[in-house]
């Protein structure tokens, strides 16, 4: 039988924490509710508003989730008291995805205790661990507890005074990183990537979700089966244009800065980029929820917009993503969320399935384009490589 963590030779080797335990997988499963709640927000009433709600729920969401992975990675789940209040903190989040469809209107104050439940049980792990990061969390754990008091507010007030207060509290969070400074964390780096390529993992798990759960109860049709295929293919391409090398690469970046610029690049591009890349799959799973619901007949504006555009937000967030760590090529992926993007009005002037076909076109010839290009530099990774597309030796 395998244990449930790392053996005590790989903790000695690191310090920590240096591959994810079955009870992080766990603590997933609430972020997999958390993504479904955000993408029916959307599909429930699609729009600007919807956008707007989304983006402010999972923005102050995002932070602490993200938040909680650092925590592990420097406080392992070791001992029984831990995993008690990770738990405590599990249902924190459980409680506040339960408020999201609700949190604009009639759950907003559940919303708001839910996220304070959720601030303090990790800033107590973190202050009482005995950790190097019980000290930098003095420092950041004030602005973290002036975001909850914030959401608080907000879910105490209804109107545009929630609006504002919860844009303010994901400001402070935003920012807080500049105005402390970042020494005393410690980014295992092996721990945190691993963590951080799960959550990408969870997130177009939902996008399989909202393919099935639009299509449940219909005849197994062709067209069905087709549907079926391009929604997986698309998903397939969010895929590979993040674990294809990207993923990879940001680990080996990561282990060759020194301790503070680690953490800095680790707050820029893992925690601001994937915000970023992760509102891109949750509004690509709502316009694959949508789109197959149109199926032959031409897409809602916002359907069309949420597709093109949730795909063409996931390739600006690896544009972000590369360029802080001085990864090759930024500007491609910033391309292909324009070469994506310009897709839309085929969904609204002509079918549904039409726009999904020729997004999964365009977005996976710029992603294989891309990976030609990084085996000719000789940037292959374990999944990409000479062999696969017959490219010459790399370089050097």
């Amino acid at each position: 039988m395998t244990s449930d963590y790392p053996s005590a030779a790989e903790y000695a080797a690191e310090g920590g924490q240096v591959r994810a335990s079955t009870l992080e997988l766990f603590f997933d499963l609430v972020f997999v509710f958390t993504i479904t709640q955000l993408t029916h927000v959307f599909t429930h009433h699609p729009g600007w508003q919807a956008l707007a709600q989304v983006a402010l729920m999972f923005g102050v969401i995002w932070w602490m989730y993200a938040g909680y992975v650092w925590l592990t990675n420097e406080v392992a789940p070791n001992s029984s008291n831990r995993r008690t209040w990770l738990l405590v903190g599990m249902f924190g989040f459980f409680v506040l995805a339960l408020a999201i469809p609700g949190a604009f209107t009639g759950s907003g104050l559940a919303f708001g205790l839910a996220y304070i439940l959720i601030v303090a049980v990790h800033a107590a792990m973190f202050a009482t661990s005995g950790a190097e990061g019980s000290a930098a969390i003095l420092r950041i754990g004030p602005f973290n507890a002036l975001s909850a008091g914030l959401v608080l507010a907000g879910g105490i007030i209804h109107g545009w005074p929630r609006y504002l207060l919860w844009a303010l509290a994901f400001g402070v969070q935003i920012i807080s990183p500049y105005l402390v400074h970042g020494g005393g964390f410690v980014v295992r780096v092996s721990h945190f990537v691993e963590r951080h390529g799960l959550v990408i993992i969870v997130a177009l798990g939902e996008s399989v979700v909202a393919l099935g759960t639009g299509l449940t109860g219909q005849d197994i049709t062709v067209p069905l089966v087709a549907t079926v295929a391009l929604g997986l293919t698309l998903v397939y391409v969010l895929w590979w244009a993040f674990f294809g090398i990207d993923d990879e690469r940001g680990e080996h970046v990561l282990e060759s800065l020194p301790t503070v610029e680690r953490t800095r690049a680790a707050v820029y591009a893992y925690d601001y980029a994937f915000y970023a890349l992760l509102v891109g799959i949750i509004l690509a799973a709502a316009g694959i929820s949508m789109t197959i619901a149109h199926g032959n007949e031409p897409a809602s504006t916002a359907a069309a917009l949420a597709l093109s555009g949730g795909v063409a937000l996931y390739f600006l967030g690896q544009c972000i993503f590369r360029w802080v760590l001085g990864l090759p090529r930024p500007w491609f992926r910033l391309v292909a969320g324009l070469a994506v993007l310009a897709t839309a009005p085929i969904g609204v002037l002509w079918v549904a399935w039409g726009q999904l076909a020729v997004l999964i076109v365009v977005g996976y010839g710029c992603v294989i384009v891309d990976d030609i290009l990084s085996i000719r530099d000789g940037e292959a990774g374990k999944y990409v490589s000479r062999s696969g597309f017959g490219a010459r030796r790399p370089r050097g």
